[in-house]
């Protein structure tokens, strides 16, 4: 009787991506943290008691409520107390998570498109485009991030689309580089010779064979940028060169408590903090392990 040989399934590379990346505890718990915050911050309106952004709703007579503490009418419990404003902290924290989202991984996804194309043109032409690309990266590089979104912000004004812009400014340099580096290893390879060889255009090269061997490392940066983005708009709303009061982002919740915590009034700042701690760490822990996963000579044996 002839035996049936089983042939062995074959898995996909993005099959082999997810099993390498949730074998890790950690980086499943960071993963599952995050996809919390951001269906919070999508389905903020929805879920939200209050909406921190009508001033029209707002009562002074709430303001600095401790966590549990009933409206003055008597209609709404604060889970999280309410600021100064008569903010509900909860609510607040949940429309300001989504902005700091927004900005993020908007700044971070358009930096990452502009120096990713400025340094593979670097890398792939070489010569005078190299040396003007590179010393404009170099220069913004040689300068604290902080200190150019500050001054950027400074000239143009407070407000979601300017301080995306500010923080593309700040980032694309890093990208830039990384790029770089990776095409100048990848062009002495021998698929980008025989494209060459075969006639190609320099744009098809770039884009169709270039691009997908260099996005690994730019993938790992890309993420850990996220982090840094969303912690550097909490900054610059701190000092109150970000968001308008209007529209609070977590930086700007923590600025509004930090006058009362000597004076015992703690969930004002504490809550929107923790809710930056969590967002920060779990895009760290994500990222983190994306970078073992993408670089198999980091992996542990």
């Amino acid at each position: 009787m002839a035996t049936e040989t089983i042939s062995p399934k074959i898995e996909t590379p993005l099959q082999r991506f997810l099993r390498d990346f949730f074998a890790s505890r950690i980086a499943s718990l960071g993963s599952l943290i995050l996809l919390l915050l951001v269906l919070l911050a999508i389905f903020a309106p929805l879920i939200s008691p209050q909406n921190p952004y009508d001033l029209m709703a707002l009562d002074v007579m709430d303001s600095r409520l401790e966590p549990g503490k009933l409206s003055a009418d008597g209609k709404q419990t604060f889970l999280l107390g309410t600021d100064e404003q008569g903010r509900d902290m909860l609510s607040a924290i949940f429309y300001g998570l989504r902005i700091s989202l927004i900005v993020g991984f908007s700044s971070t996804a358009i930096a990452l498109a502009i120096g990713l194309s400025l340094g593979l043109l670097a890398g792939y032409l070489g010569g005078r485009v190299e040396a003007i690309i590179m010393r404009i990266a170099d220069i913004q590089l040689s300068f604290p991030a902080i200190l150019i979104a500050m001054i950027l912000l400074a000239l143009t004004g407070q407000g979601i689309g300017k301080i995306i812009i500010a923080l593309v400014l700040v980032q694309w340099a890093y990208y830039a580089r990384t790029a770089r580096s990776a095409a100048l290893v990848e062009r002495q390879k021998e698929y980008i010779e025989a494209a060459v060889g075969l006639g190609l255009s320099p744009a098809r090269t770039i884009w169709r064979h270039l691009l997908p061997n260099c996005l690994p490392p730019l993938i790992v940066i890309a993420a850990l940028q996220v982090a840094s983005a969303i912690s550097l708009e909490a900054t610059l709303s701190f000092l109150g060169l970000g968001l308008p009061v209007t529209e609070p982002s977590l930086g700007l919740l923590i600025a509004n408590g930090y006058q009362y915590l000597l004076s015992g009034k703690y969930w004002i700042s504490f809550y929107p903090g923790l809710a930056l701690l969590l967002t920060v760490v779990s895009i760290n822990l994500v990222a983190d392990h994306l970078r073992d996963v993408l670089n198999p000579r980091l992996q542990t044996q």
